[in-house]
């Protein structure tokens, strides 16, 4: 294997290595405390955040599989990146501008990126998956979206979690729920929420919102789609019986 295959190997094998890592002090130190939070949030809050997130999930899951682009079905994973990196810049720059508006307006503004973050991650998610042939018509693999936005939005510890399900997804999918309601939505919806608190809750502080906000978003993106990019990438090679 040579050129940008082995490049793309060699990058793959770095990710895999960093997603497999053990959680730090640091990284321990935080789930507690976030975990005794959590723990002090009414049962009726956590009921009510899992629902609505939920709800705009499965929304923009269904709502997008109606407007996504065709799965390509023919191109060299030099090819499809070069797209796919192209797509990532496009959401990057939309949800800094975002962040951006939405920071600058306030609090009422702020709570609002929520929702319109989420929704660009999700979209995003839905063309890297048909730029590297994949259909998301397949339910299996909206449950696969899930998976690496979980993935890239999650504690150390779930992630390492997390990455055994994706590094062997052709197995893992046979043992998926066949009703997306039967989908863990509350660990999805606490880590993605503890995960980004800090970061987005200077949003709502007045005058330096605007720029925390477009940093942000600008940073979410990014992580995401680097994310997403060997997710796929473990798929191609793993379809090629490169290991």
């Amino acid at each position: 294997m040579t050129g940008y295959p082995a490049q793309a190997y060699s990058e793959l094998n770095t990710w895999q290595k960093r997603m497999q890592q053990k959680p730090s002090l640091l990284n321990r130190f935080a789930r507690r405390v976030q975990t005794r939070l959590n723990a002090l949030l009414p049962e009726k809050v956590h009921q009510a955040l899992t629902t609505a997130i939920k709800q705009m999930v499965r929304g923009v899951l269904f709502g997008s599989m109606q407007i996504t682009r065709k799965a390509l079905s023919e191109g060299a994973l030099q090819e499809r990146e070069t797209l796919v990196r192209k797509r990532i810049r496009y959401y990057r720059n939309t949800a800094a501008a975002e962040g951006a508006v939405t920071g600058a307006g306030g609090f009422l503004l702020g709570l609002a990126d929520f929702p319109l973050l989420l929704s660009l991650k999700l979209k995003l998610l839905f063309d890297i998956a048909a730029l590297y042939g994949y259909d998301v018509r397949d339910y299996t693999e909206r449950l696969y979206l899930l998976h690496i936005f979980q993935l890239a939005f999650s504690s150390q510890h779930t992630r390492n979690e997390v990455y055994q399900r994706i590094a062997d997804w052709e197995t893992y999918r046979q043992t998926l729920p066949t009703d997306v309601n039967e989908f863990d939505w509350r660990t999805f919806q606490q880590e993605y929420r503890d995960y980004i608190d800090l970061a987005k809750m200077a949003q709502l502080i007045p005058v330096i919102g605007a720029a925390v906000g477009a940093i942000a978003n600008y940073r979410l993106l990014e992580q995401l789609g680097e994310t997403a990019i060997n997710c796929y990438r473990m798929r191609w090679f793993s379809a090629e019986n490169i290991n």
